[in-house]
């Protein structure tokens, strides 16, 4: 079998003829941008090729590159072949690197009542005369101490088996840790002496992407420390589809152990900045989408994608933090939020539980974005919700200069109305090397406002601009020059990545639109819009009207969540009340299902616009637009 050996690290990976360089990029532990799944789409796991023979199709996949590029053995390791030993050169940019992760969690309005509790006892040892058992005396402690009535405690038998030597090496002096599960209470752990000040609990929101966790110090109510990292599955594959069929290769255990590997991470570190130690962790709360929750659980989850696309589990579910291989106390209880769909799962429902609007009558909007994307709407009495595939392009894929929210994204610009000259922001103020997904929003938004575009996306090169030009295969607009890029080369919008910028989000438009039509809302009917994510918590909400990502409606209506799964995911960990209310929030949703929707494509072809069609669902953007054609006059192609 060749070996492929891949610089500047000089990994190595042995894999069969004809496998390609992504197969042996991965096994030899890369993890490279793969936005598409692999469909040589995104055009991002970018590599040259030094010596050895390979396969690439330039004619399919070499528009992406320039000719020099070409020559140079410029190719996409997720479509190039390998069939003898081989030297691929990997550019820093190829591969997944430090990322711009919303950590932020909103303030909690909710009063902390932890589930889990310590009881520090004094108990008199056992005589003759009062020779009651070792856990009758413990429990009756926890009674007499405020705790659960004594016969309502289960105890489970790798406790018991602690008892007996605990409570005499401390001398009748120990601490007991009870918690409120499903099906009632639970003693899960007994120690020596008083260590009630030591209990520690965790939040976690399992991203397909990326990690965030929260650490809490449940006994003083206060958050002690935030971590954050990698979701490790990605590995296996970027996206949800291509980690369900990795796992249906005999990879669950393999996708579990990654899960469990990340969440790890993340409170190893939480847990050094915080100094504590990790076994005093005696509870996780963990908000994750439908797919993320069933690999967590070692649960194959196979048959999501086929039809009818059913969960083997909807409802809020626990376990010990053991059993997953989470680094916590053994008998740590471990929650994860329920799910309504295979699409719509626990992250929406901890967006709800952060939103309030379960807990409202008026009606709101709730929209999470990535490569797929979610909507919910309603209030208090019942909700609609859908899911469907905004595309990678939102998110940096299968556009040109597009990437992730690294150093060196654009990720704020605005484009001079009478000059047609971008002023733009970059991640860490590094120069540019590509556009993440906030920085696409701002162009499209600026560029239809400047005229630049019409209504189609169509760049007007009838505009006597240096920015403006035809390039190699479609017309281009000129965000940064070369001389002042990060890049080594001019960075540009092209005509075919505004295409895809408007079909993703005409696809998040026309989802909207789906569930007001079904429940015969109008846009003014709409109390409030709600961006959750970190797609959502960027954007600026102004170009998201302009451009029709959402519909119309005042801005200050329009709210963003920040992280709404961390931040559900702490409400559930430290409130009684909030963790009952989410089986009640699931269960009030009703969701629809697009596909089957006979309307859902005839809305989808009519927001593929700027903003839609129909204008005068935009009355805002409809004036921005007639003073722009007022301003180009002739030049004016929409």
């Amino acid at each position: 079998m060749p070996v492929i050996t891949f610089l500047p690290g000089y990994r190595k990976a042995r894999v069969p003829q004809g496998a390609t360089v992504l197969e042996a990029a991965q096994k030899a532990g890369l993890v490279m941008n793969v936005v598409c799944g692999g469909q040589g789409k995104c055009g991002k796991c970018i590599v040259r090729v030094e010596s050895g023979e390979t396969t690439f199709d330039r004619e399919k996949f070499g528009v992406l590159f320039a000719a020099a590029e070409l020559d140079a053995g410029t190719c996409l390791a997720c479509q190039t072949h390998v069939f003898s030993d081989a030297r691929i050169d990997v550019p820093a940019r190829t591969l997944v690197q430090e990322q711009k992760i919303l950590v932020d969690a909103r303030p909690l309005d909710v009063p902390v009542h932890p589930l889990v509790r310590k009881y520090a006892l004094v108990l008199a040892p056992p005589t003759l005369d009062d020779p009651s058992s070792d856990l009758a005396r413990l429990l009756e402690g926890v009674e007499h101490s405020g705790g659960p009535a004594a016969a309502k405690v289960y105890a489970p038998l790798d406790v018991l088996r602690k008892i007996p030597v605990v409570l005499r090496h401390g001398r009748w002096r120990c601490t007991a840790t009870v918690a409120l599960v499903p099906g009632g209470y639970r003693l899960i752990n007994v120690e020596e002496g008083d260590t009630a000040a030591r209990l520690y609990g965790a939040a976690v929101d399992l991203g397909t992407t990326t990690v965030v966790a929260y650490l809490w110090d449940l006994a003083g109510g206060r958050v002690l420390s935030t971590a954050s990292n990698y979701n490790r599955q990605i590995s296996c594959g970027e996206d949800i589809l291509s980690r369900v069929n990795y796992a249906k290769k005999n990879g669950t255990g393999r996708l579990q152990e990654l899960a469990a590997a990340s969440i790890n991470t993340a409170l190893t570190a939480a847990a050094d900045a915080a100094g504590i130690d990790l076994e005093d962790i005696y509870e996780v709360m963990v908000a994750g989408n439908t797919v993320m929750t069933h690999l967590l659980l070692g649960i194959d989850p196979a048959y999501m994608i086929a039809e009818p696309y059913v969960p083997v589990v909807r409802r809020t579910f626990s376990t010990t933090g053991q059993r997953l291989g989470l680094s916590v106390a053994p008998t740590a209880g471990v929650f994860t939020f329920p799910a309504v769909s295979n699409f719509i799962g626990g992250d929406i429902v901890a967006d709800i539980l952060t939103s309030g609007m379960a807990d409202q009558d008026e009606v709101s909007l709730l929209i999470d974005i990535g490569t797929n994307f979610e909507a919910v709407l309603g209030g208090r009495d019942w909700m609609l919700a859908c899911a469907g595939a905004a595309g990678p392009a939102l998110e940096g894929g299968e556009v040109l200069f597009g990437m992730r929210a690294n150093p060196g994204a654009i990720e704020r610009v605005r484009v001079d109305e009478a000059t047609l000259e971008p002023a733009f922001e970059t991640i860490n103020d590094v120069p540019p090397v590509g556009i993440c997904g906030s920085g696409l929003i701002d162009l499209l938004a600026g560029l239809i406002r400047a005229c630049v575009i019409d209504r189609t996306g169509q760049i007007n090169t009838g505009i006597d601009h240096p920015r403006i030009r035809m390039g190699r295969h479609f017309p281009e607009y000129v965000v940064a020059w070369e001389k002042e890029s990060g890049a080594g080369k001019d960075i540009v919008i092209t005509g075919h990545d505004i295409r895809n910028l408007i079909l993703s989000k005409a696809a998040v438009l026309a989802a909207c639109i789906t569930l007001m039509d079904a429940a015969g809302i109008a846009h003014d009917d709409l109390a409030t819009v709600f961006f959750s994510g970190a797609f959502g918590n960027y954007i600026d909400k102004e170009n998201a009207v302009t451009i029709g990502l959402i519909p119309e409606v005042p801005l200050g209506r329009v709210r963003n969540l920040g992280n709404g799964a961390i931040t559900g995911a702490n409400q559930a960990l430290v409130s009684k009340e909030r963790r009952n209310a989410l089986d009640r929030i699931a269960r009030t949703i009703t969701y629809i299902e697009l596909n089957a929707d006979p309307g859902f494509m005839d809305r989808y072809t009519q927001s593929c616009f700027l903003p839609h069609t129909d204008l005068s669902l935009f009355p805002t953007v409809q004036r921005v637009l007639e003073e722009c054609r007022l301003r180009r006059g002739a030049q004016w192609q929409g």
